[in-house]
């Protein structure tokens, strides 16, 4: 019966039940319905691949996913390989937490972009490595400085306390990156050898 109450033909009842069977070999073959794109979006990382050759030309990398979308030189420490040296030795490996990003950061040492990292035990586990950033040399607001600390003169400031340390250039793109929806800000930075 159709939906006001009178009969369908049976030549009608009959062409729609051909059309189904005819097709539904062909919906089978496709197999289940698969999960939207953003579904299943792939997470976004911070890795920092220390340069054992040379800590102060090391890179951060961005992936989104498998995909890489940009990459960084960058620096951490003052050239000491040993992550249990405070101040001087480089980043320990492992994956960092972040807990804070901002752009008008204002510290004692750190100024402007910074990326405020949780506190972590060097590889030994005989010292606590804190007050951790991913950061440049700028003033608060982003601009160059007069002095050394705020002003970037080049390869040599990558030299840092065991931070990761970027160019004030590309901290800014980074930020710029990370904030774009179809990329979005990581949770950690892991950092590898």
């Amino acid at each position: 019966m159709s939906s006001n109450g009178r009969h369908l033909p049976g030549a009608v009842i009959a062409a729609a039940l051909a059309t189904a069977l005819a097709l539904a070999p062909a919906a089978a073959a496709q197999g289940p319905a698969q999960a939207s794109p953003t579904a299943a979006a792939a997470a976004t990382t911070l890795v920092f691949d220390k340069n054992p050759n040379d800590p102060t030309n090391s890179r951060l990398s961005v992936y989104k996913g498998k995909k890489l979308w940009a990459t960084y030189r960058a620096g951490s420490g003052l050239g000491t390989k040993d992550d249990c040296v405070r101040a001087r030795g480089w980043m320990p490996n492992g994956s960092w937490k972040i807990k804070l990003k901002s752009r008008t950061y204002n510290g004692n040492i750190i100024k402007g972009y910074a990326v405020y990292l949780q506190d972590m035990k060097c590889a030994k586990g005989t010292l606590t490595r804190t007050e951790m950033f991913i950061h440049s040399e700028m003033n608060r607001d982003g601009s160059q400085g007069g002095t050394e600390r705020r002003r970037w003169d080049g390869a040599g400031d990558y030299k840092s306390n065991g931070c990761v340390k970027l160019n004030p250039t590309d901290i800014k793109k980074m930020f710029r990156l990370l904030d774009r929806d179809d990329i979005g800000w990581p949770t950690h930075l892991r950092v590898v050898s």
